[in-house]
C-alpha cells in the first residue's frame, strides 16, 4: 500500500510545468537523463528517490539515483537541504538498510562523473554542482517545494 501511495505522489510530483526553468539551490542542481518527462520535482519526491522508498517514475521507468562522494561539499549540501540530515545520518540509514538486502544508490566521484552516468542511463537522476554546464544528454529539473 506504501509502494502505491509512493508512486501516486511520484507521478503527481512529475507533472510536466513547460512554463518552469531549471532552478539551482546554492550549492546544487538536480539532473536527469533527457528522456525523463517534466521539468519539476517535489523535494519530498526527491528524498523518497534517493532513500530508494520510490522505485519507478510515473511513466513505469525504473529510477536510477547516483550519489556524489561523502566527502564533497555537494553531497553534503544536498542531504542537509533535501534529505534533511547530515552524510553521517544518511550512512546509518544505508546501513540499516542494507541488512535487508536494500542497497544505496552507487557513489560517482565528480560532477563530471555523474552528468556521464545520468546521460547514458534512461530513468537517471542526480545532482551536481550549481556551477556545472549541464549538457544536452541531460536536464535539470527545478527543485519545488
Amino acid at each position: 500500500m506504501r509502494r502505491v501511495l509512493s508512486s501516486v505522489v511520484l507521478i503527481a510530483a512529475l507533472a510536466l510545468s513547460a512554463a518552469s526553468s531549471p532552478a539551482s539551490n546554492a550549492g546544487f542542481r538536480v539532473i536527469v537523463h533527457h528522456e525523463v518527462k517534466g521539468a519539476r520535482i517535489a523535494r519530498g519526491t526527491l528524498t523518497s528517490i534517493f532513500l530508494k522508498q520510490v522505485p519507478r517514475w510515473g511513466d513505469g521507468t525504473p529510477i536510477f539515483p547516483i550519489d556524489q562522494s561523502v566527502r564533497s561539499d555537494v553531497r553534503r549540501t544536498f542531504s542537509g537541504e533535501v534529505l534533511n540530515q547530515g552524510v553521517a545520518e544518511v550512512q546509518l540509514y544505508w546501513q540499516r538498510k542494507m541488512l535487508n538486502g536494500v542497497v544505496p544508490p552507487p557513489v560517482k566521484t565528480s560532477d563530471e562523473d555523474v552528468v556521464n552516468y545520468v546521460s547514458s542511463t534512461p530513468g537517471a537522476i542526480g545532482y551536481v554542482s550549481a556551477s556545472v554546464a549541464i549538457p544536452d544528454s541531460v536536464k535539470a529539473v527545478e527543485l519545488a517545494d
